[in-house]
Parts: C-alpha cells; structure tokens; sequence
C-alpha cells in the first residue's frame, strides 16, 4: 500500500487516505498480473512460469528527487516505526510516501487471511520486505529492518503465488526462488551500506 502525503489543501493525510494503493494498482498488488512490481518467482497472469525479473524499488527510485521523504513500512512487522513513519511523513514539508506491505487474498496466503499480520513479520524476517526511513532533510537512511532470520524459501513456500511454481515448474522455481534469495541479500546488503553513510 502506498500513502501519498502533501501540504497542499487539496491533499489529504496519509490517514484520511487510508488504503490507498497507487503505483502498485489492484493487479499488481494483489497478485492477479505481472509488472515491474511483481517478485522474481511469483505465478502471477501472463507468468505461469514464475517471472523472471527481479522487482523494481520504488522506495530507492523515490530518494532519487530531493524533496521527498520515503518510508517502507509493515504494520504485522513493527507498528512503532509504521507510527513513526506516519509521523515523519505528516511532519514533512514536502512530498512524502510511505510504502506499506499488505498481504492480499490474491497471494493465497496458505494460513489465511487471519494470518496477515504474522506473514508480514515472516515477510521483514526473511528479506523479503525491508523496514526503512528516508529524510531527504537530512540525508539520514535509517534500516528498521534487522539482518534476516529466516529463510526466505520458508516464506515464500507460504503463499500459493509461489508455491505453485514448485508443482508445476519444479526446476524454474530452483532457480527462481535462489535468484530470489540471492537478490534478497543484496538488497539488505545494500540498504546496510546507505544507512552507514
């Protein structure tokens, strides 16, 4: 979920917008469709055969312009820094977005939708999702997100969008779900490094 924040009258707080998804539209978000936002090995329309492409990073894209605050957050994960997200992002004077992991029925979850707020602390202990903070004010790239803990084969064997590829292309999803760890790696790595300057 993306909360677009702005001082303008004519734009709502991130907290009248409420679930607003933006650049990550129905299809994409919920799984139905493959696009630049979809993870590298998810069956998904059009990619029965697990995507091939790793996902783009809206978040980095974002610290690209110099006026724009930019938070990732998951709520299951860690509400204090989604709260304090929220905060930051209000408090900013300028554009802000805060990008909020939010499991859908859609990536068939196996342990249900009652179990949303546990896969998205799953999600932040494998990799795959990362917790961060970015003030364009001072530079600051503060990592929420610890190193992963578990694996990040444990969590996608949880949702059906990659499970399925296991039954029915067993040899991509070897290699999609290494490149995926892989790719999970470097991506904390390389969010580790921009929090050290």
């Amino acid at each position: 979920m993306i909360f677009p924040t702005s001082k303008t009258a004519s734009s709502p707080s991130p907290l009248q917008w409420g679930q607003a998804p933006l650049g990550e539209l129905n299809e994409k978000v919920c799984g139905a469709g493959s696009s630049k936002a979809t993870p590298v090995g998810a069956v998904a329309q059009f990619q029965a055969t697990g995507k091939k492409t790793k996902k783009k990073d809206l978040g980095m894209l974002l610290m690209n312009y110099d006026n724009v605050y930019v938070a990732q957050c998951a709520m299951g994960a860690n509400p204090g820094q989604l709260i304090k997200a929220l905060k930051e992002a209000e408090a900013h004077k300028g554009p802000s977005i805060v990008i909020c992991y939010a499991p859908c029925i859609n990536h068939g979850i196996k342990r249900g939708m009652s179990g949303v707020q546990q896969e998205m602390k799953d999600g932040v202990a494998s990799g795959y999702w990362n917790l961060y903070r970015y003030s364009p004010e001072t530079k600051t790239f503060t990592l929420d997100s610890k190193e992963p803990t578990m694996p990040l084969y444990d969590f996608m064997k949880g949702e059906v969008r990659y499970a399925s590829l296991e039954l029915s292309f067993p040899d991509n999803a070897k290699v999609l779900f290494a490149e995926a760890e892989e790719a999970a790696q470097e991506k904390y790595e390389s969010y580790r490094r921009k929090a050290e300057k």
